[in-house]
């Protein structure tokens, strides 16, 4: 009979038995034409149906129903406010990334903290359970294949057992990914749909009102940003996110190091691709990057995760901003 997982090392699990899958004898292996310098992909209506009704993914995307719920969200804002186009743009997107994205980001901050703080468990686990395969290995005569084979199984579904108890699976994490990607998306579609003339209100061209709703150097919200200053300014404030996320990992594994430097590369090709979209889809991305870039430095914020219940972890740092500010300096400004 094969013995418990137990001693002093695993109190958290103390009715856990190993249940080996690994064998038990020692031989068994197992629109617009004139309108001022948007491309003809960008002008040309993306909710008509080709006589032939096949209209294209893009155009069952634009007249999907979350599309359209991002149009009736936009004009129910506009009207609601009175203010013009973007400032009605600025609000929507601040009270999206307010009341949908900040919560689901704090909640996949409290089980990233959870995940965190099991890991000195899971390690002590793990040798445990190294020493136990090793002795059943040597008993009944197993193959190092079929040894290793026989400790990641059981390692998982130890570790999993972890999670369920702790109520902390870190695919509940990637929630925050499942919903702001589509909202993204829709909303930009959305934009795309009224910057091209193919949406109405109140018997007036909403194409028309954009074009006389913007600000400053973009007074027409359905033309290009002829001076980049959108776009380049969208391409900073996603780099900096991608820096202060690189900044607090220290040590990072060869994945995330990958990772780090695949979204500076997307943060950089964004800048071209909004060049050749409307000023408002425009407005809207940056408006949204510089929500997350506030978003990430308020989760930083040790009265805010309390405030959040979100579980202190080894790495919390009781001068978050300043030790930001340090890494910052050290890396791009001191650098000898």
């Amino acid at each position: 009979m094969l013995c418990r997982l137990g001693g002093r090392g695993l109190r958290p699990l103390p009715a856990r038995q190993l249940r080996f899958w690994g064998p038990q004898r020692a031989a068994v292996p197992a629109g617009g034409a004139q309108r001022a310098a948007l491309p003809l992909w960008a002008v040309r209506s993306v909710s008509a149906v080709s006589a032939g009704g096949a209209g294209g993914w893009y155009e069952a995307l634009a007249r999907s129903a979350p599309v359209q719920g991002a149009e009736a969200l936009l004009l129910g804002a506009h009207t609601a406010s009175g203010l013009p186009w973007w400032g009605s743009i600025l609000l929507t997107t601040v009270a999206l990334r307010g009341s949908i994205t900040l919560p689901l980001a704090a909640y996949q901050h409290y089980i990233l903290a959870k995940v965190e703080n099991l890991q000195p468990e899971i390690k002590n686990i793990a040798r445990h359970l190294n020493q136990e395969v090793a002795i059943r290995a040597s008993q009944l005569g197993w193959s190092k294949r079929v040894a290793r084979l026989t400790y990641l199984k059981n390692m998982r579904r130890l570790v999993s057992e972890l999670y369920v108890r702790d109520n902390c699976h870190p695919f509940k994490a990637t929630v925050l990914v499942w919903i702001q990607i589509p909202m993204w998306i829709f909303m930009s579609v959305a934009l795309r749909s009224f910057s091209t003339g193919t949406a109405h209100a109140e018997g007036f061209s909403v194409q028309e009102q954009l074009a006389a709703g913007g600000v400053l150097w973009f007074p027409d919200l359905t033309a290009l940003d002829s001076t980049w200053i959108l776009p380049v300014s969208l391409g900073v404030t996603n780099l900096l996110i991608v820096e202060i996320f690189a900044l607090q990992k220290i040590g990072m594994s060869r994945f995330q190091t990958y990772m780090t430097y695949f979204m500076r590369a997307v943060s950089v090709l964004m800048i071209p691709i909004a060049a050749t979209v409307p000023s408002s889809i425009v407005l809207y991305w940056l408006c949204s990057s510089f929500m997350g870039l506030s978003q990430n430095l308020l989760l930083r914020s040790p009265t805010f995760r309390q405030l959040c219940r979100i579980p202190l972890t080894k790495g919390d740092s009781d001068t978050p901003y300043k030790d930001l500010f340090d890494a910052f300096y050290s890396k791009f400004i001191s650098r000898k």
